[in-house]
């Protein structure tokens, strides 16, 4: 039953597995893991309440799902039905004030206009993330990292550049090291492909991305951030 409106649906569950393919360097995660993305979200048929379980809501969802903005979204056939849903969830978590989850959303946004050869799309909602994580609170080495992921991508080279180095300069560890300085050669190059955290950490080192410091709790890293995901 949806959180927002009553109505009741048949929604499938899903539930995250380890992917077994590198992640990009801003996390999209590798295979068969990659591939899942249209069954991370459900959506209400009714009110069009978007969400990883649309059972639960925040008591600010509703506002969001009445909204002028989340209705022009949801009949906006400019834009690909699966990224309307993954921007639609990035609404509502806006409305509650959970900034940097509203930037995850709007980046997987921009991961299917990606997959769709939509790179106009796929700019503008990179920056819309870029412009959400900088609006919450401060960020931490792992999203910074994304940020710079996503400007590069987006072609904002300067920008890019000069947050590489701030992030450089105040010691980060050495795997945030390595992941910087991969993004300040593609930089250099204008490089606004895709790459994954393979090239920055190859093997046999089988060092652990961004996402993986030591500082984090066992058993957290990528999959830890896929779990807090879904959970959302």
């Amino acid at each position: 039953m949806c959180a927002v409106c009553g109505t009741e649906s048949r929604q499938a569950l899903f539930r995250a597995t380890a992917p077994e393919q590198a992640p990009d360097l801003d996390l999209r995660p590798g295979q068969p893991l990659r591939a899942t993305m249209g069954r991370w979200l459900q959506q209400c048929p009714h009110c069009g309440y978007s969400a990883p379980d649309i059972t639960q809501a925040h008591p600010a969802a509703a506002q969001a799902v009445g909204g002028a903005n989340y209705r022009a979204l949801l009949n906006d056939a400019s834009h690909p039905p699966l990224a309307r849903r993954f921007l639609a969830w990035a609404l509502v978590l806006e409305e509650t004030g959970a900034l940097h989850a509203a930037a995850e959303a709007t980046l997987q946004a921009a991961w299917t206009a990606d997959d769709l050869g939509r790179p106009e799309l796929a700019r503008a909602w990179r920056l819309e993330a870029v412009a959400l994580w900088r609006s919450g609170p401060p960020l931490d080495a792992e999203q910074t990292v994304r940020v710079v992921d996503a400007l590069r991508r987006a072609e904002e080279w300067e920008d890019a550049a000069h947050t590489a180095r701030a992030l450089l300069q105040d010691g980060p560890p050495e795997a945030v090291a390595q992941v910087l300085a991969l993004e300040l050669r593609l930089i250099e190059a204008e490089d606004a492909a895709r790459h994954s955290v393979a090239s920055a950490l190859p093997p046999p080192s089988r060092r652990p991305h961004v996402s993986h410091q030591r500082n984090r709790p066992r058993g957290d890293g990528l999959f830890g951030w896929l779990r807090r995901l879904f959970r959302r």
